[in-house]
């Protein structure tokens, strides 16, 4: 797996389509994760190009909400990124609003992170921490299983993702907090820049 683009271009590519800092936290928590798992899972080699991924997986949503994983094949490919990278990313929101399936252990785990991230995110603003660093899964349990909590983080696409991963949903709690632990720094670090 090879990507066009470096870590800058990828970076300038998201901010052209996202100026919600929503968006850009979103998408930097994802590329970290996404990095962190390709070297847990074996594919160090390719860790620039999970992360790539992790980062412009939702290069559309800003701008159109609507034809999210519609739009993002046509902003990809005017900026050189190859066919393998669109249907990745595309097949984040497998079941949602796009008919591309995963099929890559990559693929799997962006789909069953990127609503995890977003629910561990909000249950770490809750913490007198304002950090992952201290959140254990027992507490994010809790959250998961308050429909209120985080209400836009899709439960069925979180448990459906660890079923196609072959893991149990704690395990795939477990390996997220740690993934997000891992890039909490360089993220918030990245926030202040933009």
């Amino acid at each position: 797996m090879t990507t066009a683009l470096t870590r800058q271009q990828a970076m300038e590519l998201l901010r052209k389509y996202n100026e919600d800092s929503f968006h850009i936290l979103h998408g930097l928590t994802v590329e970290g994760v996404m990095r962190w798992y390709a070297g847990e899972e074996g594919y160090g080699e390719d860790e620039e190009y999970w992360g790539q991924v992790g980062l412009l997986h939702d290069i559309d949503f800003e701008l159109y909400p609507e034809e999210h994983c519609k739009k993002a094949p046509e902003l990809l490919r005017e900026a050189g990124v190859g066919e393998d990278m669109i249907h990745s990313i595309c097949s984040h929101a497998y079941g949602l609003c796009s008919d591309v399936e995963p099929e890559h252990q990559m693929e799997k785990i962006l789909f069953a992170a990127d609503e995890l991230t977003g629910l561990i995110w909000a249950a770490a603003k809750m913490r007198p921490s304002k950090s992952v660093m201290d959140m254990e899964v027992s507490s994010l349990k809790k959250k998961f299983k308050d429909k209120r909590f985080a209400a836009g983080c899709s439960r069925d696409v979180i448990k459906e993702g660890a079923e196609r991963l072959g893991w149990t949903l704690e395990e795939l709690m477990e390996k997220t907090i740690l993934a997000m632990r891992s890039c909490e720094e360089e993220v918030r670090q990245e926030m202040g820049e933009v």
